[in-house]
């Protein structure tokens, strides 16, 4: 469709708040967009890397899954 923006294969269609809430800022929406296409394509590039250099593609995939389950949150509560 003209003027849409590409978009992440991950991205959800709708963003939820903690309590559920389904999330209507406009530019937050945007700016989770345009993250999540760019840490889309980093992951991309290394793991293309990671295959040329001759790294099992499943290692890789393992390695990337643990990056995102070991991401602290500075702002959690209690």
């Amino acid at each position: 469709m003209a003027g849409q923006k590409p978009r992440s294969k991950a991205e959800p269609n709708i963003w939820k708040q903690p309590d559920g809430a389904v999330m209507s800022c406009e530019n937050s929406i945007v700016v989770l967009g345009e993250n999540l296409m760019e840490i889309e394509d980093i992951c991309q590039e290394a793991l293309e890397d990671a295959v040329l250099m001759n790294v099992s593609e499943t290692q890789f995939r393992e390695v990337l899954h643990a990056v995102v389950e070991k991401l602290a949150n500075p702002y959690k509560k209690g």
